[in-house]
This record gives structure tokens, sequence and C-alpha cells, in this order.
């Protein structure tokens, strides 16, 4: 399976639709927005639009930025576009997607016992999935991908307990601007900050 994998959009229409042309000529069999879609809210008017265009599927979880109720709102005007990651989990062929939305810090901030808890509960329903895609908002502790500066980790601890214990064969996360487009390794599992170019993974 081919994903174009994409975070931290921030209500950028233009950005979208660039997204929305590579997932078309990428031949993309599945879009995942990891979170940041809006600024505060703000932006998200006509904002998926393009990847309905293009009759691409498109996953998400609400980032720091977005509100649950952001994302209730895009499923009720793009319902044959939308899978829920936040609040639901699913299998495309022998691949199950499970993850979580939102953040431990901001305005939407998840403890970390909050993050651990539905994490695990999206897992459950891919356990027997031949391959695994966590898709979370916040990057896990102590990586490449949660450095601001030198010596600050800002990851979630309950992010890398998950990736540890679950093992999925990929990670794909945002939030963190300073590490866009890198990637790293944790318990065999690839962690990628996909950033707002986005990022073709084949799965």
């Amino acid at each position: 399976m081919k994903i174009l994998a994409a975070s931290d959009i921030h209500g950028d229409v233009n950005a979208v639709k660039r997204l929305a042309k590579k997932a078309k000529s990428e031949s993309a069999d599945l879009v995942i927005l990891a979170g940041d879609l809006s600024i505060f809210g703000g932006g998200l008017e006509g904002l998926l639009k393009p990847f309905k265009d293009v009759d691409k599927k498109v996953a998400i979880i609400p980032g720091n930025h977005d509100s649950e109720a952001d994302i209730f709102m895009l499923k009720q005007r793009y319902p044959e576009v939308i899978y829920d990651l936040h609040n639901y989990a699913f299998k495309i062929s022998d691949i199950g997607f499970f993850g979580c939305g939102l953040a431990n810090i901001g305005p939407n901030e998840l403890t970390e016992r909050e993050i651990k808890n539905r994490i695990e509960s999206s897992f459950k329903y891919v356990r027997d999935a031949k391959k695994k895609v966590m898709v979370v908002h916040v990057p896990p502790y102590k990586t490449k991908l949660d450095k601001i500066g030198r010596n600050m980790n800002v990851g979630s601890t309950a992010v890398r307990s998950a990736i540890e214990k679950f093992k999925p064969d990929t990670c794909i996360c945002g939030h963190i601007h300073e590490t866009f487009g890198l990637e790293d390794s944790l318990s065999d599992t690839t962690v990628i900050n996909v950033g707002p170019k986005g990022r073709i993974i084949n799965v």
C-alpha cells in the first residue's frame, strides 16, 4: 500500500492542493493527516475538498491546534472521504491503522495516561493485522523527532511506550516543526515526522 502522509497544514489550502495533486500523481491508496489541520480551529473551511476532488480517502487525527469538535465537523462535511483515527481504528486489507490525536501540551491537551489509554484501546481492533501503522500527532520521547534545540526533548512518553510495546511497522507523527521530514528508528519501528510537505510511505 502506498500512503501519502502529512501533518501541520495549519489551514493552508494551497498546501492541501499540492498534497492532493501529489496523491493523484503518485497513485496513493490513502492520505493520512497527522494533526494540526487548523490554526486553533480556523482555516478548516474547504480544507479537505481537494482530496475529495481527486477521489482520495483521508485518515485524520486532531493535533494540539484542533479540537475533537473540529474533527467531528469535518466528518459531517466529508463523510465519504474521512477515516477518523482519533476515535476509531480500521483495517485496509491486511494493514491495521490505529493511534491517537491531540498532544501532551496546548489547549487540547491530553495527559500521558490518556494518550496511553487511547492508543491501547485503538490497538485492540488491529492486533491481528499483518502490518500495523500507528498515527499520532506528538512524536515519541527522546528521539531525533522531538528535539527542540540541542538538549530539550518534548515528545510523549506514552507514545514511546506504545511503540516499544506494540511494535508497529511504521509510526507517523508531526508537531515539532524543527524536525519536519526527519525519521528515526525505535524498537524496529520506523518513526517519521512527516510535516506539511508530505511523505510517500510504502507499507
